[in-house]
């Protein structure tokens, strides 16, 4: 397995497991606390290991021109996006609300798609229609619960297209260190939901509360994201939010086993589409002759096809390894995503 791959299902399995967990917690914490409580955990936790693994403090390795991104990215997904969710969670079930956020993979691919002309063939798009119908679905009203019926719905969605904002954004930063990206949004989200969910007069919970939602966030928002970012790094955004979207599949599947819900045929149904488009990303394959520009950055590389450079005569021959580096003009063809050296015109 493509290792990307595997990063993208290792957090899709973490952040799907945390939705239905987490909504055993909304109960007693209100929802924007609680997003601030998650996102501390997150950012406290991956600060402390950055610490450890680098024994100090290290700079971030941010260019200037790439903290807009990052900041933006903080806003939309570590400040909006878990406050829409929570609130969302409060009006629907664990499992419906888990499949509905399906649609962040399908909002995310059209963002990298249109905005950021990322390419997305006609399986791309099949996939998305898949996802779309069975959102749709879901979100449809029974006319039984008033407005709950659509209000839970419409606040995931609106979650969603945080965080496909937000994916897309990190997507620009996504060379750089996994562990500062996801342990600053943390810090920085977390510390604005939380102050402001004290400002405006709730308090906080006790141990018994503060520890397992702190923990969750460490591994569903914290852990889920440095295997996001490190995805990003190889697939795109795009293709890491199709793999990703395996994640409400897992917290649909985790609601149902902790919370004991109910399901109705109409779920199942949406249940097969989605897992229809799902199917369909997953299998999705990209190969055709490319050009490479010249391009110099820094990441963590092994010398691969993309990777014949020449080092001072001082390094031990360790891979992988980071450093500054430039790539000179290449064309070949060969299966490939739209990564941080793929990032080509169709």
């Amino acid at each position: 397995m493509n290792r990307s791959v595997f990063y993208a299902l290792l957090a899709a399995v973490l952040f799907g497991a945390s939705t239905p967990v987490a909504k055993l917690l909304v109960g007693d914490v209100p929802p924007l606390l609680l997003a601030g409580l998650l996102y501390l955990g997150s950012g406290i936790g991956l600060s402390a290991a950055r610490l450890i693994r680098d024994r100090r403090w290290q700079p971030s390795g941010l260019a200037r021109a790439e903290w807009p991104w990052l900041l933006g990215a903080m806003l939309f997904g570590g400040v909006l996006g878990p406050v829409a969710l929570l609130y969302g969670l409060v009006h629907t079930s664990g499992a419906t609300a888990s499949l509905l956020l399906n649609l962040e993979a399908v909002l995310t691919a059209l963002l990298a798609w249109l905005a950021f002309k990322e390419n997305a063939d006609r399986r791309i798009v099949l996939g998305m229609l898949a996802i779309v119908a069975g959102g749709v679905l879901l979100s449809w009203p029974t006319g039984d619960t008033g407005q709950d019926s659509w209000l839970g719905p419409l606040a995931i969605s609106a979650a969603c297209l945080c965080w496909a904002i937000d994916n897309n954004l990190t997507r620009h930063v996504s060379a750089s260190d996994a562990l500062f990206i996801a342990g600053s949004k943390g810090l920085v989200a977390g510390g604005v939901n939380t102050l402001l969910a004290l400002a405006l007069g709730m308090t906080l919970p006790g141990v018994a509360t503060l520890v397992p939602a702190m923990t969750l966030g460490l591994l569903g928002y914290g852990v889920s994201l440095v295997m996001f970012v490190l995805a990003l790094r190889g697939l795109g955004a795009a293709r890491t939010g199709a793999y990703f979207s395996t994640a409400p599949f897992i917290g649909a599947a985790v609601a149902l086993l902790l919370l004991g819900e109910s399901t109705s045929p109409v779920f199942w149904v949406a249940s097969s589409l989605m897992g229809v488009g799902v199917w369909l990303h997953l299998t999705e394959q990209h190969g055709h002759q490319h050009t490479h520009d010249d391009l110099q950055h820094a990441h963590s590389h092994r010398h691969d096809e993309h990777h014949q450079h020449k080092h001072d005569p001082g390094w031990a021959g360790d891979e992988p390894h980071s450093h500054h580096h430039r790539h000179l003009p290449m064309a070949h063809s060969h299966r490939h995503f739209p990564d941080i050296h793929h990032r080509h015109e169709h």
